[in-house]
């Protein structure tokens, strides 16, 4: 499992290195506005298509050949970018960089075949731990490779540098990953038609527990999705920040989450469960955000960033593990894919959402209105959720 982190961390670097520099490429083709962020979106769009897809084929041919063809497409999606000659190949490179997506799937299924009920929610804590520290390092190095000078930022070197890192991906893929899907799972799926695959796995997403897992999923990253996007905005109307103070909070953060998910959640998992622990992150979640409006100084603000962060920390690798026990072995890959599609549907509705209200309510309702969210979503996990999370060992 210590190998897969490796090789989601040194993934997610590469992944984190362009974001940062998409916007100012995409100007520098002269892109309006909305263009910038359709360059932006169109990935997670794409990624939301192909997302359940490529779940789907890791059940059946393996974890580790779809992580291969889908590291090589990323790499080659970040050469693309490199040479992207006008605004037209900044779009097809970054859709095709989503197409390819699927290693992340692939990532979430091997964690499930390699570990435990028990030890579930602890794995999917150690692979959001490696996105966390991707995310630290990847906008880092992305900004350093491209430069200060707006006027003659390089574009090319971090497009290279991404695809680097997706080929040393590759690279560990080949030469130290183990695969983890049993043979007989493989050949189980290999016997069945076309069709008996397809009543199969929509018996498997019509559980109503795979569902409310998937909405939960969803709502939970739609509301932090909201908080991320309109935060810089907010500090900079109360405190008069610009991207400097905005950037070291989000590097903070992103560390505090990546040494939760990393060092926490096993233990939180092994005490509380599942179930325990998604009560407990939407609580959190709903506290954090429901203070952060109120928070007039910085140790205030900070305090409540970090009761968000933490929620969110917890109840994110919960949500998968929960997930993952809900669907059986030869549709783990599915599954998670349509959770990831889930989280990536989520990611371009909360800015859109929190933006809106930040626009036409005021700066502290994306806050407000997310707080909200999560409080209706804890009192229906208090009513109903012990019929449809399982526990470690029940």
């Amino acid at each position: 499992m210590y190998t897969m982190f490796f090789i989601v961390f040194v993934n997610l670097v590469g992944f984190g290195i362009v974001i940062p520099l998409l916007p100012f490429y995409a100007e520098h083709y002269d892109a309006s506005p909305d263009q910038v962020t359709l360059v932006m979106a169109v990935y997670s769009l794409a990624q939301f298509a192909t997302a359940p897809i490529w779940g789907r084929l890791s059940d059946r041919f393996g974890r580790r050949p779809i992580l291969i063809v889908s590291l090589a497409g990323t790499l080659g999606a970040y050469l693309w970018l490199a040479y992207a000659a006008d605004l037209t190949d900044l779009f097809l490179a970054r859709t095709a960089a989503g197409l390819m997506a699927g290693s992340i799937s692939a990532a979430f299924a091997y964690v499930a075949d390699v570990t435990d009920e028990a030890n579930r929610a602890k794995g999917m804590g150690l692979i959001g731990a490696a996105f966390g520290l991707g995310f630290i390092a990847g906008p880092a190095i992305g900004g350093i490779l491209a430069g200060a000078d707006l006027a003659a930022t390089n574009f090319q070197l971090p497009a290279f540098a991404a695809a680097a890192f997706s080929g040393a991906a590759l690279v560990m893929t080949l030469a130290i990953l183990k695969e983890s899907l049993a043979g007989e799972a493989r050949q189980r799926m290999a016997r069945q038609s076309p069709d008996e695959r397809r009543q199969a796995f929509r018996r498997t997403i019509n559980a109503r527990n795979v569902r409310v897992m998937i909405i939960l999923t969803f709502l939970a990253v739609f509301v932090f999705a909201g908080l991320e996007s309109t935060f810089a905005m907010w500090t900079e109307r109360k405190f008069g920040w610009g991207v400097l103070q905005n950037g070291y909070v989000f590097a903070f953060l992103g560390l505090i989450s990546a040494l939760i998910q990393g060092g926490l959640v096993g233990r939180l998992s092994r005490r509380f469960g599942e179930l325990g622990m998604i009560r407990q992150g939407f609580v959190a979640l709903a506290a954090g955000l429901a203070l952060l409006p109120a928070a007039s100084n910085l140790p205030l603000m900070i305090g409540a960033l970090v009761i968000v962060t933490y929620g969110f920390s917890v109840v994110t690798p919960a949500l998968n593990s929960a997930l993952s026990l809900s669907a059986p072995e030869d549709a783990q890959g599915g599954v998670l894919g349509l959770g990831r599609s889930a989280s990536t549907l989520a990611r371009a509705a909360g800015p859109a959402g929190a933006g809106y209200l930040f626009a036409f309510a005021g700066k502290d309702w994306p806050f407000l209105a997310g707080a909200a969210i999560i409080a209706i979503v804890l009192a229906f996990t208090l009513i109903k959720g012990s019929d449809w999370v399982r526990r470690p060992n029940s």
